[in-house]
């Protein structure tokens, strides 16, 4: 089983490439990007966001791969 950091909240599949949103919650950036094209709000909240602005996030994503590849090799 993934951890639960490697899943989007949105697709629940393991993110390839994550984003951290205005809530601080990280998304597939596919995903989140959809999500924001209707809504101004969080999709685990449904608070209001303060912005758009989506940042990679680098970390999680080389943790993931890191993940990915060590379950590869078994």
């Amino acid at each position: 089983e993934p951890p639960a950091d490697f899943i989007c909240p949105i697709t629940t599949e393991i993110m390839v490439e994550p984003v951290v949103a205005a809530d601080g919650q990280s998304y597939e950036r596919t995903a989140i990007e959809r999500w924001l094209a209707t809504k101004s709000t969080s999709p685990l909240t449904g608070g209001e966001l303060e912005h758009s602005i989506l940042i990679p996030n680098h970390n999680l994503r080389r943790t993931i791969r890191e993940w990915q590849e060590a379950r590869a090799s078994l």
